[in-house]
């Protein structure tokens, strides 16, 4: 029996945090440091984070030393004792890869980006009416991820096609870990079902397309007022009695970028001026972070989450109640769950996964 070990890479990288650990414990001791507040405060969010890697790694380095321990009773003389050495090590096995997966999670390093409100754009792609029920499908998903996460969700924009359809929803999610959670779902999202019109009962692939884009503030990057070129426009589509009777809809147009933001759903041209300029920055840091990723990934020769939206990341097979995110290759059986808005298994192994390519790129 080979007993189970800590990959290399994974035990430098907590040799490295314990010895961090040890030298923020040596530093909240410097009396230069208790008297300065800022640097107090840094170090002691530091030393939580680290304590928590510390305690984990010890205790997967001690169920590691248990389980070759009870490896030597394997070899005694007495039945009932290898009997509970098996069940022993069956047991440690089992918190031996809990711990591991755990240890890993830790030691992703906190993107600053992480705890941002995210922006959301959900587009009915290739397939018509039935791409809009599905892209309908999927903003359900995330109202109903925001809901168990906690979060609050703003709507900004929407464009609806046949009763229960949509052709473009744009909205904001707010709460701890937003954007970093929800950046994943960048990319096209295909469905293969048998639409409800269909009599032949053939399945049917459609598409739709998710943008996540971290919300910008005001520090993030400052727009030239003279770059925008505003247009106002009567609304079109549902709405109050003011809402088709006014010049209230709003396109913003970033001239030297191209973008373009439109957004009516307001009654007030005020209002509406201020969400599409809201995505509109967004749209931009987006971009500028992606130029800056493309770069880095340039220097390092590996592409870690290219978020190329044109590959297609993710399909949602009904006839076989199947999810597969080919990013990473995991299949999950379960459909429903998944489009209730429990994403946990696919957001934490895309997490996982990418923190792999990052310590490749590094080795």
């Amino acid at each position: 029996m080979k007993s189970p070990a800590l990959d290399p890479l994974l035990d430098r990288r907590l040799r490295e945090a314990e010895e961090r650990f040890a030298e923020v414990d040596e530093a909240l001791a410097r009396p230069e440091v208790l008297s300065d507040h800022d640097q107090l405060r840094e170090l002691g969010q530091e030393r939580a984070h680290l304590e928590d890697v510390v305690r984990n790694a010890r205790a997967l380095r001690g169920a590691l030393d248990e389980h070759r321990r009870t490896e030597e009773l394997l070899e005694a003389d007495d039945d009932d004792m290898r009997a509970l050495a098996e069940e022993e090590i069956e047991a440690l096995e089992e918190r031996i890869e809990t711990l591991t997966k755990l240890a890993r999670e830790l030691l992703i390093p906190e993107d600053p980006l992480e705890n941002r409100a995210a922006v959301v754009e959900v587009r009915a792609g290739t397939g018509g009416d039935e791409a809009g029920l599905f892209a309908s499908d999927l903003m359900r998903m995330y109202q109903r991820l925001a809901e168990r996460e906690g979060w609050r969700v703003e709507l900004l924009s929407l464009s609806e096609g046949i009763p229960g359809s949509i052709k473009e929803a744009i909205f904001t999610v707010r709460g701890r870990g937003a954007y970093g959670r929800l950046r994943y779902e960048s990319g096209v999202h295909r469905v293969q079902r048998v639409p409800e019109t269909e009599s032949q009962g053939r399945i049917h692939t459609s598409a739709a397309t998710v943008a996540v884009l971290p919300e910008a503030e005001e520090v993030d990057l400052e727009i030239d007022p003279g770059d925008l070129r505003i247009d106002v426009f009567r609304s079109s589509g549902p709405g109050g009695q003011s809402v088709n009777t006014t010049d209230s809809a709003v396109r913003i147009t970033h001239i030297p970028s191209g973008l373009v933001v439109t957004c009516q759903d307001e009654k007030s041209q005020h209002k509406n001026k201020a969400k599409a300029l809201k995505v509109l920055r967004s749209r931009l840091l987006d971009r500028m972070i992606a130029e800056k990723e493309a770069e880095r990934a340039r220097e390092r020769k590996t592409q870690v989450g290219t978020g190329d939206r044109s590959a297609k990341i993710r399909t949602y097979n009904f006839p076989q109640s199947r999810v597969t995110d080919h990013r990473i290759g995991l299949t999950l059986y379960r459909l429903s769950d998944v489009l209730d808005g429990d994403l946990e298994e696919l957001i934490s192994a895309l997490r996982l996964a990418k923190e792999k390519e990052r310590l490749a790129g590094q080795a």
